[in-house]
Formats: C-alpha cells, structure tokens, sequence
C-alpha cells in the first residue's frame, strides 16, 4: 500500500466536498464551501489522500498565522483531521500520517498540528486517527471542554433549569425567521464587547454568506421581547451533532432566562430531526488551561456532560517507531 498526497487545488472543489458528504466524520466545517469565507487569510495547505488513484481523504490544512514552520489543520476551523470514509483504519491510517508528515517535511514544515474531530461528529467510530498519532510519538498539546447532551441517554434536567424555563414561557417569543439574523447579530457583538472586550470570530457578512451556502445546517433561533431580539444562539448543525456556535443574551434576557426557552425549543427540535447530541461548545480560555466552570455547569444542567477537543503536535521529520 503507497499513499499519495495531492496538493489541494480549485479544481478539486467539487470533489473533495463529494467525498464529505459521504464519508463517516466531516461535517460543514471541512467542505470547500464553508472553508472558502476566509478568502486569502490563510496559506492554505489542504491536500487529498490517494491510494491506486483513488481518493481516500482529505486533510484541510494551512500555515499558522503565528509560525510559519507549523502546518494546522485547520487554524480557521474548531477541529480538522483527516476525512474518510471508514477505509483508512488500523496501519492504513498510520500510513496516511506518515505520508502526510513525509509531504509537509518536504516543503519545508517541520511541525503538525492535528486538530481531531471529537467523536461525536462521526457517524460510526473513526478514532483510528488517535491511535496512529500515538504510535508516531504525537504530543497531546491542548485539551478543551465542550458540554454536550447525548440525546439518547440525556442526564437529568436540574430543577433551576426548569424553574428559569417557566420563567422564560412567559416572557419571550421565539423565532426562527432567519430574516432576524442581524438584530441578533447587533446582540451578540455587544454581548462580546461588554463581557469580553471581544468580537465574534465571523463577521455579519460572513455569517451571511455561511448562511446562504448552508441553509439548512446553519439555524438561528432569537429570543424575542416585546418585538425585540433580546436573545438567540446560532447552530452549526451536522447529522450527528446540533452545535451552539454562538449564544448570547443580553441583560434584558438574562433576567427572564430567556436562554432557557431557546435551549429548549432547540434540543427539542434537535430530537425531531434524528440528531443524536446537542453540543453547547466549549467553555475555555487560555489555550484550554482555563474553564469557566460557572458557565460549564450551566450548559450541564440542561443533561450535558463533558466531551473533549484534543489537539496534538507531531514532529514530522520524526516518522519512525510504527
């Protein structure tokens, strides 16, 4: 067995986001489509993984922002890794790692970061990827903390969720007209500023574009009262997995909970369409040395529990041991 890598160029677009769509652990987050908003931000680094001219994977990859002898992948996404479609198991998957290190190495990076994909995304175990990581003397570099409810198996709602659901009931009215994206867009910003000194990570017009290219992954649910925004949490869903990308309330909202209201039409419409976990995200700062334990257990009194995102750092001009 001989893996190829192919650097990845426009004209593989259509077929790389093909072979997404049928493999068993992308989602939005790795199609050309979603990967193509950043525009020239990144010196983009994505290769395909050939065997007998076959495709077998795809790596979204690119340079660090912050060192250029560092392949990412992907610094533009929340996790990377390598998509497949159940073929690259076992020793095949440890080839592909040591294809991808012998490539990288010789065009001059001498570092991998490998953003796994949590196994939550994927549609049956895929996890061959950490193991190979391992076997090629991989460093566990950073270790975030998402909270997610297994829709299947929930854990039990706590009693301050139900007594701020009732509250919320009463006060707000929910919408998921997509139209209202940029009144709550105005209330996540500001969010953003007055809490963090912060911005959001996409701009409105990103999230726009998103939104047109993904018009039934991406869901934007608002709180509103009195005619008003107030409140709202924008999805980045996948078959597996209903993602919070964004959550935000302002203090109005905060004091009649109304996040509990929007938690719950969403898990409940999560459930509806066969999803199996709600993801609320993580909750880190600080290259996941910190956890803003107050909000985690917030998200948990919904029936989360932890699940991890692990990064990990290979040297690729080390590709022995296996």
């Amino acid at each position: 067995m001989s893996i190829e890598v192919i650097p990845y160029t426009e004209a593989h677009e259509a077929v790389w986001d093909e072979f997404c769509a049928n493999s068993v652990n992308a989602t939005i987050l790795h199609t050309r489509r979603f990967l193509s908003y950043h525009g020239d931000r990144f010196d983009d680094l994505s290769v395909l993984l050939m065997e007998s001219e076959k495709l077998v994977g795809v790596f979204p990859a690119a340079e660090s922002l912050s060192d250029t002898a560092l392949v990412v992948s992907h610094p533009g996404i929340t996790y990377g890794g390598i998509v497949h479609s159940g073929w690259l198991s076992g020793m095949r998957m440890i080839e592909a790692l040591k294809a991808l290190s012998a490539y990288y190495s010789g065009v001059g990076y001498n570092r991998l970061q490998y953003k796994a994909v949590p196994h939550i995304y994927a549609i049956s175990p895929a996890k061959d990827d950490l193991y190979a990581l391992f076997r090629l003397g991989a460093r566990r570099v950073r270790c975030d903390l998402s909270c997610t409810i297994d829709l299947v198996n929930r854990r039990p709602f706590s009693e301050r969720r139900r007594r701020g659901l009732t509250k919320a009931q009463k006060a707000v009215t929910l919408s998921y007209d997509k139209a209202r994206l940029c009144d709550l867009w105005g209330v996540i910003a500001e969010n953003l500023a007055r809490k963090h000194d912060a911005k959001p990570v996409h701009s409105l017009a990103d999230l726009t574009l998103l939104k047109s290219n993904f018009p039934k992954q991406i869901v934007v649910c608002s709180a509103l009262i009195e005619g008003r925004v107030e409140a709202g949490v924008i999805l980045f869903n996948s078959t597996m997995v209903w993602h919070a990308q964004y959550i935000s309330a302002s203090e109005a909202a905060y004091a009649v909970s109304a996040l509990d209201a929007v938690f719950d039409s969403l898990i409940t419409e999560a459930q509806k369409a066969g999803a199996r976990y709600f993801d609320f995200g993580t909750s880190n700062e600080n290259g996941g040395m910190i956890l803003n334990d107050s909000l985690y257990r917030y998200k948990s009194e919904f029936g989360g529990g932890g699940v991890e995102h692990e990064y990990y750092e290979l040297l690729i001009d080390n590709r022995d041991g296996a």
